[in-house]
Formats: C-alpha cells, sequence, structure tokens
C-alpha cells in the first residue's frame, strides 16, 4: 500500500511540472508547434477541458491550471496522510 501511494503522490509531483510546462507554452505560442509542445499539450487538455466548463476566466487571465494545481495539492495531502496512517 506504502508503494502505490508513493508512486502516486511521484506521479501528480511529475504532472504538476507538466502543467508549469504548459503554462510557459502559453506565454511562447510557437512552442505548441514544437514535437515537446505537442506531447505537453497530448498530456494536458484531457486534465483541463473538464475544468473549462467551469468557465474560471476573469481579470482577463485564465485560472484554470491554478485550480488544478490546487486540487493535485488537496489530492496530494490527502495521499500524504494516508501514508502516515497506514
Amino acid at each position: 500500500m506504502h508503494f502505490i501511494i508513493f508512486i502516486l503522490l511521484r506521479a501528480i509531483e511529475l504532472y504538476s511540472y507538466i502543467l508549469l510546462a504548459y503554462v510557459v507554452l502559453t506565454w511562447i505560442p510557437s512552442l505548441y508547434d514544437t514535437a515537446f509542445g505537442k506531447l505537453i499539450v497530448s498530456l494536458v487538455r484531457p486534465v483541463l477541458n473538464p475544468f473549462r466548463k467551469l468557465n474560471l476566466q476573469f481579470f482577463g487571465l485564465d485560472w484554470t491550471i491554478f485550480v488544478i494545481w490546487i486540487v493535485l495539492n488537496i489530492i496530494s495531502r490527502f495521499l500524504f496522510r494516508m501514508l502516515l496512517f497506514f
């Protein structure tokens, strides 16, 4: 059980870095056309699309990525507490 929780925590950490790379891609749109950009977009869009339905765009910014980071943080804290209790 510890091993599975540890793997899930590492996967969440890795996905957080992938989200950070996606944020950088949004600042430099020409990077979308590179192989790296296409890989990042293909990994982020399936998670991003359900959150886009919440319409989190206000003050001229899209807060969707920030909300996903918060959700991932909550999940990782829950998993970490499970790791401590089991």
